[in-house]
Formats: C-alpha cells, sequence, structure tokens
C-alpha cells in the first residue's frame, strides 16, 4: 500500500487525537492530515508527478514529516539529504537523484545557491522560511484545492531514496519500497486504537533509517512524536521531563553526552519506558554505566539494522539488559550486553566464509540476511543493482558470529579486518580491550600498511579527562588480555575521533590522516 496510509488510516478513525508536536506547536491527525493534501496540491500544480523526486535539505521538523507524506502520496520520491554533507557530496546526491524539487531550510540556502549552477539538471528550489531569493516558499504549496486520494502505487514502486553514511566511499543511494515499509511497520507495532501509546522524542535526523522508519511507525501506531531539531543532550533532558516521554533512540554518542551532561542528575526521567539504541557499535562501558544510572523502570533495547533492510534486523531486549543478582545469569548476560541480540521474526541470520558456506555457532565469518524487506537495490548510472547472492541473501559486509543460544556478536566490518603476518584481527576486539581501561574515553583501531607484517595494528586513543594514561601502558594492558599478535603496535593520542552524525568513526579520515603523518604516535 501507499505509506501515506500509515497516517491516512488513523487520522479518519481519530482525527482529533494529538500526534506530533515540534518547538510548542501541537498537530492532531486531522491537521497534519489536511496540511499534508494541501501540499500535494500545491507540489502537483508545481510539476510533481509520480515518480518524480524531491529532496528535503533541513533539520528534523514537523514541515519534513509533512513534505515525506505529501511526496508519497503524489507517488513521488523522498530524498532525505544529509545536511552536514560537504557541498561536492550533496552535488552528487541532488544529481545522480535527479531531484526534480528541492526544499531548503533557512542555514542550507547559501549552500543550495552555490550548488545550482553547477548541477545539469537544475531543481525547483522551495525555501521553508519566507525572504528567500528563489522566490517560492513552504507556505506557497499550501494549496488550497485538497488531493483527495493517495495515488494507487504498487508495492515495489520506490518511497524513499536514501543515501549511504558514506563512511569508506562515495555514499550509494539504495531504493527503499513502499512494500519494504508496509512489512517494517506493520510487522512491528499495532494500529492506532486510539488509547494512549505514549510519548516518542525523535532527536536521530529523518535523512537516517531510524528517523524515516520512526515518523511511520509512531504515526501509524498512535504515539504522539516530539521532534528535537537536532540532538542537544541538555534539550534531550528537558523534553523528556517536560513532555513526558516514555519512548526514546539514541545513537551511542548521544547516550554518553546524555550521561556527562550535568543535568542528568537533576532532570526526572522517570516517564521514560524505553530507550533504545544503535546507528554504531555501543561501547560496553558506555551501555553498562547507562543502566545503572537511569532508572531502573527504564527498558533498554539495542536495535541493529542497515539502510538496506529498512532498519532493525536483531534485537536485545529489556530483559537482556536487566541484571537479576545471581551470578550465572549475570554473567551471561553481561557476555550478552555485547552483542546485538537476536533477529526479528521476519529475519534470517546465517554467517558464511570467504565461499558463501554457512559456518558453524561460534566461528567468525560474513553475516549474510534474508528479509522479505531488504532493498529495491541500488540505483546507478547503470540502472539498479542488485547485491543479494543465492537465494535472496543480502551480504551486510559486518564481520561476526552467532552464539548457540541465537545471539549475534559483531567483530567489525569485512573492509577493517586486519591482517597482520596472515593472523585475521578484529578491530572491534581490540576496541573493547581498550575502552575497558579506565583512562580510555573513546578508541578506534585501523590496520596500517607494514613491509614485514602486511599490516599493523593502530590504535587512536581519546584520554578520559585528568587520565596520564601512556601507550606503553595500554599496549601492556591489551598483552595481559588479548593474543599477542593483536595487541596494538602504535598507540596514537587524539583529541577526538572523526565520525559522522550517527557515532560511526570515519576510519578512511583516520587512515588519511596517518598516511599524511598528521599524528604522532606514543608507541
Amino acid at each position: 500500500m501507499n505509506t501515506a496510509n500509515f497516517l491516512a488510516v488513523p487520522a479518519s478513525l481519530f482525527p482529533e487525537q494529538e500526534i506530533a508536536r515540534f518547538q510548542g506547536r501541537a498537530w492532531s491527525y486531522q491537521e497534519l492530515w489536511t496540511e499534508v493534501r494541501q501540499l500535494a496540491g500545491g507540489l502537483r500544480q508545481l510539476g510533481l508527478n509520480p515518480g518524480d523526486c524531491l529532496g528535503v535539505l533541513d533539520t528534523n521538523s514537523d514541515r519534513y514529516v509533512a513534505l515525506y507524506y505529501a511526496t508519497v502520496y503524489l507517488g513521488g520520491v523522498f530524498l532525505p539529504l544529509n545536511y552536514r554533507a560537504k557541498p561536492q557530496e550533496l552535488q552528487f546526491m541532488i544529481a545522480s537523484a535527479g531531484v526534480s524539487v528541492l526544499v531548503v531550510g533557512e542555514r542550507y540556502l547559501a549552500v543550495v545557491e552555490a550548488l545550482l549552477p553547477e548541477l545539469e539538471q537544475r531543481p525547483s528550489v522551495v525555501a521553508l522560511v519566507p525572504g528567500s531569493s528563489f522566490g517560492l516558499q513552504y507556505e506557497d504549496l499550501l494549496h488550497d484545492g485538497l488531493v483527495e486520494e493517495p495515488v494507487d502505487v504498487d508495492d515495489g514502486d520506490t518511497a524513499i531514496l536514501m543515501y549511504t553514511s558514506g563512511t569508506t566511499a562515495q555514499p550509494k543511494a539504495v531504493l527503499l519500497t513502499h512494500g519494504d515499509f508496509t512489512q517494517y511497520v506493520t510487522s512491528n507495532v499495532e494500529l492506532a486504537d486510539g488509547t494512549p501509546r505514549g510519548t516518542a522524542l525523535i532527536c536521530v535526523p529523518l535523512y537516517h533509517i531510524a528517523g524515516a522508519t520512526s515518523i511511520m511507525t509512531n504515526v501509524w501506531t498512535g504515539r504522539r512524536m516530539v521532534l528535537l531539531p537536532q540532538f542537544d543532550a541538555a534539550a534531550w533532558l528537558a523534553t523528556v521531563e517536560r513532555e513526558r516521554v516514555t519512548h526514546a533512540f539514541v545513537v551511542p554518542t548521544m547516550l554518553k553526552q546524555v550521561l556527562d551532561h550535568p543535568d542528568f542528575a537533576h532532570r526526572d526521567l522517570s516517564s521514560l519506558e524505553t530507550l533504545s539504541y544503535g546507528g554504531a557499535p555501543m561501547p560496553f562501558p558506555v551501555i553498562r554505566r547507562a543502566i545503572e544510572a537511569f532508572p531502573p523502570t527504564v527498558g533498554f533495547v539495542n536495535a541493529f539494522g542497515q539502510t538496506e533492510t529498512t532498519s532493525t534486523l536483531t534485537v536485545l531486549g529489556p530483559e537482556d539488559h536487566r541484571l537479576s543478582g545471581d551470578p550465572a545469569d549475570d554473567e551471561r548476560k553481561l557476555r550478552r550486553l555485547r552483542s546485538i541480540g537476536r533477529p526479528l521474526p521476519d529475519v534470517e541470520v546465517i554467517v558464511v566464509d570467504e565461499e558463501g558456506r554457512e559456518l558453524p555457532a561460534g566461528k567468525v565469518g560474513e553475516l549474510w540476511v534474508r528479509t522479505p524487506r531488504v532493498m529495491k537495490g541500488y540505483r546507478t548510472n547503470a540502472g539498479i543493482q542488485s547485491p543479494l547472492q543465492r537465494d535472496g541473501w543480502l551480504p551486510t559486509r559486518d564481520m561476526g558470529w552467532i552464539d548457540e543460544d541465537g545471539y549475534v556478536f559483531l567483530a567489525g566490518r569485512k573492509d577493517d579486518m586486519i591482517i597482520r603476518g596472515g593472523e585475521n584481527i578484529a578491530p572491534a576486539e581490540v576496541e573493547s580491550t581498550l575502552f575497558s581501561h579506565p583512562g580510555v574515553e573513546d578508541v578506534a583501531v585501523i590496520g596500517v600498511p607494514d613491509i614485514e607484517w602486511g599490516q599493523r595494528v593502530a590504535a587512536f586513543v581519546v584520554r578520559r579527562q585528568g587520565s596520564e594514561v601512556t601507550a606503553q601502558g595500554l599496549i601492556e594492558f591489551c598483552r595481559q588480555r588479548l593474543a599477542s599478535f593483536k595487541k596494538p603496535d602504535f598507540v596514537y593520542f587524539v583529541s577526538e575521533l572523526p565520525k559522522n552524525p550517527l557515532g560511526k568513526v570515519l576510519r578512511r579520515e583516520l587512515r588519511e590522516r596517518w598516511e599524511r603523518g598528521e599524528i604522532a604516535a606514543e608507541g
């Protein structure tokens, strides 16, 4: 079905129910649905037809949500653009997607104005604020003539064109269909029934798959959304208290900033029922600290997924995060806290070797997944390309293993594996060990070229404030806890690690800085 029905159906049943709030403005289902149909009228008049692409370059807002639903209402393709992308990356995404209409927030108008002369196909530009040089603004799209019904679409028609984060290469254009989102949403949440379903705080960018799916699942199930333009730890804490937030999703960097903020101890977080995290590997010390610091009524959920699979694949649920006091049970749970949980009901996960042969429990290999909501494919100049292997399996490029109880553990990206003297080293294992040192605030491990060994292990470490830990001290710490060939050969102390907005380390940038000799090693 057309994903516009995620809003249309509950709006027809419970028109007066509040469903969204942004910067003090509340929206009922009916108000949001009316805005969407008015926008659809304006966009149709502007020339947006089924299959045409509408891009949005801005931070989160209620208008952003309305633009998504209006675009798919018309059968268009929605492109949420990364507002932190560099100008050349934005130019690549806008051009390769063939954007027909580009809606731009105030702070990005100058960037877009500079980009337009470089584009062969110039889109119609709409400013989200009045007074821009482009002439058209959001209010101009609120057409009096409502478009009464969503355009009929096939399940295989593209709803969202989403570019991957591009931590190691040019971002890839992932085609996600109406059928993909319908499968994900209806399998994971129930349709609204008019009863209170709580309040969800949305601070992850809407250009990320977790943000995109949040404005579908919450609208479909009737959970009021409170949107923050961007994440800010103080605003997050204040909003949870003021809006009595029950559900929230954070990436590891966000959770650590919340825990570190001086307001944390003074805010009432008792309304929180579920705190989900994902988007990047969660350092074990951070989640262990969070379990101890948040109210005991908070249920933690580790949700691991990919853009290519329409969000979540595996879940480590609240019970796996709660320590019972029984030594054997707690030891098992503490070990599993380092996992990403078990597959959802509509997901299969296997581990394979280099030849694609399935490996037994406990053996490290590449994770392959199979689910009915795998993307349509990657959009390229040569057409749509699918990475699916035999029988519909999708190689994730993530290395890992599955234990005897079906819990999945990550061992790092396939491209990040370090091969030292013929021995495979998973950066995640070395990072986890270094994270357990009290003097380490943050860490990333990469392989660097070496004539004798092929590669050697280099650790980039951010010291915890007040720590005087040395490189030799960290190397010895690892030597005592890891096989000798896995310990770091070099330790580089840095003030911070380069990361994308979701907290994933940009290892390519670290390698480039190392190659340019910009960082001096202490070990």
